[in-house]
């Protein structure tokens, strides 16, 4: 499995399409409602290749001079359960640590909140919140 910090356009196109696969195709989440105002130059991607093939992502973004929202974390339909989201948020983790910032914050579907917690993210108040056609809670890490 290959690791890109996906930087350049052509990079983030990997990002963009596990995004199409696992959430617009998966999901039926339109193309306007998955592609927001956060993905632009200042954004920063994760992608995994598999041989050369996009099979994992995600985003983040800065929200203070010390933190960031992660999100978009996507992984492939068929590459679930072999620890790849953990892997992609592991290495924004470390990308995030090395631009200086202290804090993550993510909203986690309602149904993953389980999967950030094993990460070592905390729920900030429990209260469930939408996020498009979501059920979210806002969760938070400190690094």
């Amino acid at each position: 499995m290959e690791v890109i910090r996906a930087e350049e356009e052509w990079q983030r196109a990997g990002a963009y399409s596990v995004r199409i696969e696992g959430m617009n195709r998966q999901h039926h989440i339109s193309l306007r409602d998955e592609f927001d105002e956060h993905d632009c130059d200042g954004t920063k991607y994760i992608v995994l290749l598999d041989d050369g093939y996009p099979v994992a992502t995600c985003r983040f973004y800065e929200t203070s001079e010390t933190a960031v929202t992660l999100g978009r974390v996507v992984v492939l339909p068929e590459y679930r359960d072999h620890k790849l989201g953990s892997m992609v948020v592991t290495e924004a983790e470390k990308w995030i640590k090395e631009l200086g910032y202290k804090e993550v914050d993510i909203d986690s579907r309602v149904e993953v909140v389980d999967f950030y917690s094993k990460l070592g993210y905390s729920h900030l108040d429990g209260s469930v919140c939408k996020s498009g056609s979501f059920d979210c809670v806002k969760m938070n890490k400190m690094l």
